[in-house]
């Protein structure tokens, strides 16, 4: 028996020291299960092998508080050399829910996703009496990150710093839409991680000036760089052929500048980049060349180059950029990925051919951008010209005719991206196409399509697949010696040559709602959005973003194994967020893991909305908080 515990204790303390690992949740909890094991501290022999999940059954109306909520009622174990397994309880740790005063790391505080001009004013709601700074109820990408040396005060432990970045506010005091009309803030979060531990607490909170930037428009999902940068994005680009009647556009303009018709349609709907300095603050530049595009998250591969790039819009395409240098996207290579369609079933695959668009700077698009109208560029109709110089292109769900003016072929590559890759023959016919991410052991990059809809099952751009409406996620071969369309070498050997849905990971459509009112299968991944993928655990993380689920859920699919295994459940009507796996910082793995706009009501929660609508705002700020934080784990004591 003593041998036993000999044994259990030495994994344990292995697992307490190496990457990777879940942090835990406080000192006393690690003591406690040392002193179940014997409390010897015996240098630790075994090595991790594995680890996995086990999974949570869907919160019902039986225990109503845990729809309201987020709820998490897995485990994780890791397997080890020795044979044993140590077990973890998982739960989730919140920095803050947004509205919430926290450490400005002067002594003072700042409001948590509230938002700023550009000129760092805080934007005041005044649509009644009750005047605020507006605040986000949308978190989303994340990125943890840890520097060589830091400066902020106040740190016990180790400092990290976790990048935050917020997609827009769903609505103003008064009760109006707010979506996509102010300016998107970035805040830099300065954690202390307690090294025996791994627990992270909020130290300071700083918001990003973004000015440098004009602002930023829509960031959804985020990614960090091989180098240690923040990789944001700018979704739903706004259509610069019609921003005159855009009124949208024009309150984004004037709580940013103060002016309706200050912004520039072509500023926006490109790549952010965030670099953290050792003081906990950080600066903000935008990157032009990687396409005009509605950006979720990026995935740069491990030759620090190439870029694979989600596309959240109704006929929008899969992108690659291939930049000149390493650890450095402000000049490169443009692709559009041409789909030849193999099978139409259980989402359709195919293989992949890509055509260039073009090779540019930064710089020099910004110059365009600047100074160019869409008029400049091209012609645009809605309906037919009966002119045979203009070409019929599928376009945010109808079609447009255009031609290109003489000489602006460049301009129109990377400021009119969607139009200009459907003229050239790229595979317009995506809908939904969110995060991106990578398995490099294996080279295959995922890619999640949250909703097949019209585009994919008409043949826009060569796409004609049956289904399922509630998406999947994709599992794209990747491979060196590749040409592009026009028999050119492609400087990559990370180029996806083939894409195809995951079985697993395919949604599964209900005929009819079930009793809860779920339209698809509540045991199977939907409506995938962000995915992010850990080596050392080789194991796939995948966010929900709903229409067609009661609540949303974190999923693990474990690679190997295919072991499909739901983690956590974010509140009703909230979209899962911020999704980051960590493998290793200071020798502990994360879960990174936000959610917004709870209690974001749709007709599939017809069944539970009057049930759940006063536990939602009881607990997030009448709706207009969320939460930004963590999965963390608890030692568990039956092993």
């Amino acid at each position: 028996m003593t041998e036993q515990l000999d044994s259990s204790r030495r994994s344990l303390l292995k697992f307490l020291s190496s990457a990777p690992l879940l942090p835990l949740a406080g000192g006393s909890a690690t003591a406690a299960l040392l002193s179940a094991c014997g409390g010897d501290t015996a240098a630790p022999t075994a090595q991790l092998m594995s680890v996995s999940f086990s999974g949570m059954a869907a919160p019902t109306l039986a225990d109503a508080p845990k729809m309201a909520t987020t709820a998490v009622a897995s485990a994780m174990q890791a397997l080890y050399s020795d044979g044993k397994t140590v077990p973890y309880n998982l739960a989730y740790q919140t920095f803050f829910i947004t509205g919430a005063q926290v450490p400005n790391g002067s002594g003072g505080t700042i409001l948590a996703g509230g938002y700023y001009d550009i000129n760092n004013k805080p934007i005041v709601d005044k649509t009644d009496a009750n005047s605020r700074q507006f605040f986000s109820d949308c978190p989303d990408g994340t990125s943890l990150l840890k520097l060589a040396s830091t400066t902020v005060s106040g740190i016990k432990g180790n400092a990290v710093f976790a990048v935050v970045q917020f997609e827009y506010a769903t609505r103003n005091v008064k009760g109006d839409s707010m979506y996509g009309m102010l300016p998107s803030p970035i805040a830099i979060l300065t954690l202390d991680q307690d090294k025996a531990t791994g627990a992270l607490s909020l130290v300071k909170y700083h918001n990003v000036d973004t000015s440098p930037a004009n602002g930023l428009w829509i960031t959804c999902g985020a990614s960090r760089s091989p180098w240690n940068t923040h990789l944001s994005s700018e979704e739903y680009e706004p259509d610069a052929t019609t921003i005159e009647k855009n009124t949208q556009f024009a309150n984004f303009s004037t709580n940013l500048y103060g002016d309706a018709t200050k912004a520039n349609p072509y500023h926006y709907g490109h790549l952010p980049e965030i670099t953290v300095n050792a003081d906990g603050t950080g600066s903000c530049k935008k990157h032009y060349c990687l396409g005009r595009i509605s950006h979720e998250l990026v995935q740069v591969m491990p030759d620090e180059r190439t870029t694979l790039m989600g596309d959240d819009a109704t006929n929008g395409g899969l992108f690659m950029f291939i930049a000149d240098k390493a650890q450095d996207l402000s000049s490169g290579t443009l692709y559009v990925a041409k789909w030849n369609q193999k099978t139409t079933d259980n989402g359709g695959s195919a293989t992949l051919t890509w055509i260039k668009l073009g090779s540019a700077t930064s710089a020099e698009i910004k110059a365009l951008a600047d100074k160019l109208k869409a008029a400049d560029i091209m012609e645009v109709k809605t309906s037919d010209p009966s002119d045979a110089s203009f070409t019929k292109i599928p376009f945010s769900g109808t079609y447009n005719w255009i031609k290109i003016k003489p000489g602006m072929e460049k301009a129109a590559a990377f400021l009119e991206t969607h139009r200009y890759a459907a003229l050239m023959g790229g595979s317009m016919g995506f809908t939904k196409m969110e995060g991106t991410t990578v398995n490099a052991k294996d080279k295959i990059a995922y890619s999640a399509i949250a909703a097949i809809g019209s585009a994919m099952t008409n043949g826009s751009g060569g796409i004609a697949i049956k289904g399922p409406a509630a998406g999947a996620v994709y599992a794209l071969n990747m491979k060196g010696g590749q040409i592009d369309t026009k028999g050119t070498a492609i400087s990559s050997e990370w180029v996806p040559v083939d894409m195809g849905a995951v079985p697993a990971l395919l949604s599964e459509d209900l005929a009819t709602p079930d009793a809860l009112g779920n339209k698809a299968n509540a045991d199977k991944v939907a409506n995938p959005d962000n995915i992010k993928f850990s080596e050392k655990l080789r194991t796939l993380f995948i966010g929900e973003d709903s229409s067609t689920h009661v609540n949303n859920f974190l999923w693990a699919y474990n690679v190997d194994t295919k072991a499909l295994t739901r983690i956590m459940s974010t509140p009703s009507g909230a979209e899962s967020t911020g999704l980051h796996a960590v493998d290793d910082i200071n020798g502990f793995a994360y879960i990174m893991s936000n959610f917004q706009h709870p209690g974001d009501w749709e007709s599939v929660h017809s069944k539970v909305q009057a049930t759940l609508d006063p536990l939602i705002r009881a607990n997030y700020r009448d709706r207009y908080g969320a939460a930004v934080g963590y999965i963390t784990g608890f030692p568990a004591l039956s092993f």
